[in-house]
């Protein structure tokens, strides 16, 4: 195993710019995660592991693959470099999956984030979707970084496990049209439906940024608009609450 001990070292370097910058991360194909759990979970999955940091006096599990850049650094370092004030022992480089909207959505279910814009609630959205059973995330523009470190966190282990996809509205409408999947809007109109009395089996519900809602081309082109029922005095949900509600109903509600 490497040991690196300088904070100018170019891979310590690369690691400070993978966590910062956006554009970078693309450019490179690259995200960074850290802490056990995320690598155990990255293993499982068979996630394309790139290098991985390990704090002095950690011990490698058993099963990392072979090729993988392994490296290990003081503890300091480690925690100059991390993206969170207390690193778990382990910092990793895993390669990006495919973003680009499939030519084809052969799933039944998917959730739509339409300008959202928090990491926390992308990442607790993506772990939700997962849980409850969805095909995918679709994230039109506007959308917080799905492969940033905090959105990352946030997931727990779901990037590895379920697809996120992103594209502009244009693109997605005719592979929902080919697919047989109707758009519904979680917002307030003239159709507006309560959601225990749609089937949600084989659909694409769009949820919407958290301060602007779902923007006007985006509910033009669906075909209903969805209400969570709650009690008058209560004016709305947060985002992450909004889609907990809508995933729960498309996994577990009425059958088409």
């Amino acid at each position: 195993m490497e040991r690196i001990t300088s904070r100018t070292n170019p891979l310590i370097t690369r690691i400070r710019k993978l966590t910062g910058d956006r554009k970078y991360r693309r450019r490179e194909g690259v995200m960074v995660c850290e802490g056990p759990k995320m690598l155990a979970e990255a293993l499982r999955w068979g996630a394309g592991l790139e290098t991985i940091l390990w704090q002095t006096g950690t011990h490698p599990p058993a099963g990392i693959p072979q090729g993988v850049r392994q490296v290990e650094v003081p503890g300091d370092l480690l925690r100059s470099v991390a993206p969170t004030e207390t690193p778990q022992q382990v910092l990793f480089l895993a390669r990006l999956p495919a973003r680009a909207l499939p030519e084809e959505l052969t799933g039944s279910r998917y959730l739509v984030l339409d300008g959202l814009q928090d990491p926390g609630n992308l990442g607790t959205l993506w772990r939700t979707a997962d849980a409850f059973g969805a095909d995918g995330l679709l994230l039109l523009p506007g959308c917080a970084d799905p492969w940033s470190p905090k959105t990352l966190r946030a997931t727990m282990g779901a990037c590895f496990r379920l697809p996120v996809w992103e594209g502009k509205l244009e693109d997605l409408l005719p592979r929902l049209a080919r697919a047989g999947l109707p758009l519904y809007a979680t917002a307030l109109g003239e159709d507006t439906q309560d959601i225990r009395t749609l089937p949600l089996g084989r659909a694409a519900v769009v949820i919407g940024s958290e301060g602007r809602g779902v923007s006007p081309a985006v509910l033009a082109a669906s075909e209903k608009t969805l209400q969570i029922p709650m009690t008058e005095r209560c004016e709305s949900l947060n985002a992450a609450a909004a889609g907990t509600v809508v995933l729960w109903q498309m996994g577990f509600g009425p059958v088409q």
